[in-house]
């Protein structure tokens, strides 16, 4: 086993989720790095592309070493 990583196939599942709730808008995909190490306390960044074809940068926070992770912060692309 070795270090835990992050699932990204479940954390673009729940941004994508979130974002659709929060936003009211269609996202198209979520795009997470999936070597990312579970550390406490440490964050990360997602690409978000709604079906607008928009872009934005989502970057997350990983919570505890269960790798539970929030949502920080999402900023536009241009």
């Amino acid at each position: 086993f070795g270090e835990t990583g992050i699932d990204d196939v479940k954390a673009e599942g729940a941004i994508q989720s979130n974002l659709e709730k929060s936003l009211h808008a269609k996202i198209k995909s979520v795009d997470c790095p999936s070597d990312q190490k579970v550390e406490a306390g440490k964050t990360f960044t997602c690409t978000v592309i709604f079906s607008d074809g928009k872009q934005a940068t989502a970057t997350l926070k990983i919570l505890n070493k269960d790798a539970d992770v929030s949502l920080v912060g999402l900023k536009s692309k241009n």
